[in-house]
């Protein structure tokens, strides 16, 4: 990437995604869960109730940082998502969890396209907006490294206490810097350029404007097809803790450890690397692009769909290597399609808009993660966990295949 483009705030933006992404709980939320006693119902239950809050509260949320600033919009993101680690922290039963699942879910709307947003409007400050998609890459790519690190420190937090619950307090600490970083973000890019005066306070008028937006065809079909994929792999992603565990416990006891604190180092290594893999598929999306045949965005869409069906077939025959390899080859997708959809959103919607549109992605994604957990859930306490991959993975495929005909008819 261009050296001139490397200052200041971009190394705020690439600390803000790494630190973003220290959740140290990600790592074992649905082995933390299972180990409460809780069904996969439950946890679909739980997952689908986190998108469905998000979902009513992303426009809204959305507008808000519009008319009355983003910085403040994430900064009160930062302190609900502590909120809701402590409740994790505290809690020992369905219904606090559930509590802390809704509080997840408002804090989730409002961080919510916000921080890209800013990003955009920072480059089209600067002349930047050709560099976008390589530049959100970079960026991007340091969210994962802090996934990948948040892992690893995870998997030893757990080696060291013995347990998950403590991983949930652990998580505060980067959150508490993040919300120092955010304050110091520039005042310029605290709203949209080009935002007219007399429109701030006018949530009404914004809503219209956005309709209007998103009534174009070439700007719905992108918001919904990012959030397809997006919404497929965030309702999934903790399932592959599940196929960790299988691996984890192939391993021989070498280092005579209790039995859980190896498991726990043993899939924190596993994330580490997968997360590192993502980072460097974000980072050369742009790469990625330029070798990728006509129709991108589809196509990929179908690739992450049919991997799903295939780590669903090697966890039905208990190969658990291959359902590994295909399962992160949908985090790897998902890594090189983000910030190239990204930078195609920006370039169709006005920039006093585009947190907006951002929110109403992730909206349509929140829409289809909820229905996609809550069924699956229901579905893997039914048939088991690989069946339930075939058979969701199957029938999006089949889905996403009538909706994309449809459109060339």
């Amino acid at each position: 990437m261009n050296i001139k483009l490397k200052n200041s705030q971009y190394r705020k933006f690439c600390a803000y995604g790494f630190l973003k992404n220290l959740r140290f709980f990600d790592a074992f939320l649905i082995l933390f869960l299972l180990d409460k006693g809780m069904s996969y119902t439950q946890i679909g239950t739980l997952y689908a109730v986190r998108e469905i809050i998000t979902n009513l509260f992303e426009i809204p949320s959305g507008l808000i940082a519009d008319n009355y600033g983003r910085k403040k919009s994430l900064a009160g993101a930062l302190l609900i998502f502590t909120l809701s680690f402590l409740i994790f922290w505290l809690s020992n039963n369905f219904w606090f969890y559930l509590v802390g699942f809704i509080i997840f879910g408002m804090a989730d709307a409002f961080r919510s396209g916000s921080h890209k947003g800013m990003m955009m409007d920072y480059l089209k400050l600067n002349n930047w907006m050709n560099f976008k998609s390589e530049y959100y890459g970079h960026t991007r790519s340091w969210s994962q490294r802090g996934s990948a690190l948040s892992s690893l420190v995870a998997g030893v937090l757990v080696l060291i206490d013995g347990n998950y619950q403590n991983i949930f307090i652990y998580s505060v600490i980067p959150y508490a810097i993040n919300f120092i970083l955010i304050l110091s973000y520039p005042s310029e890019i605290d709203k949209a350029i080009m935002h007219k005066p007399k429109e701030d306070k006018s949530l009404i008028k914004s809503f219209n404007s956005l309709y209007k937006v998103m009534k174009r065809k070439s700007v719905f079909k992108l918001v919904s097809t990012s959030a397809f994929h997006t919404a497929y792999l965030k309702a999934l992603k903790d399932y592959i803790q599940a196929i960790m565990l299988a691996i984890a416990l192939l391993i021989p006891n070498f280092i005579g450890l209790d039995i859980d604190r190896q498991n726990g180092l043993i899939i924190g290594i596993l994330y580490f690397a997968i997360y590192l893999l993502t980072a460097y598929a974000s980072q050369y999306s742009t790469f990625f692009l330029q070798k990728a045949p006509s129709n991108f965005v589809r196509k990929t869409l179908f690739l992450g769909l049919s991997f799903g069906v295939i780590c669903g077939i090697f966890y039905v025959s208990e190969m658990w290597i291959g359902a590994f390899i295909a399962f992160a080859l949908i985090y790897i997708i998902e890594n090189v399609r983000k910030p190239i959809l990204t930078s195609f959103v920006a370039d169709h919607v006005p920039s006093e808009l585009l947190t907006s549109v951002y929110s109403s992605q992730s909206q349509l994604r929140t829409l289809f993660s909820a229905g996609i957990a809550f069924i699956f859930g229901v579905s893997a306490d039914i048939w088991g966990i690989g069946l339930s991959l075939i058979i969701v993975s199957g029938a999006l495929i089949i889905l996403a295949g009538l909706i994309s005909y449809r459109k060339k008819t």
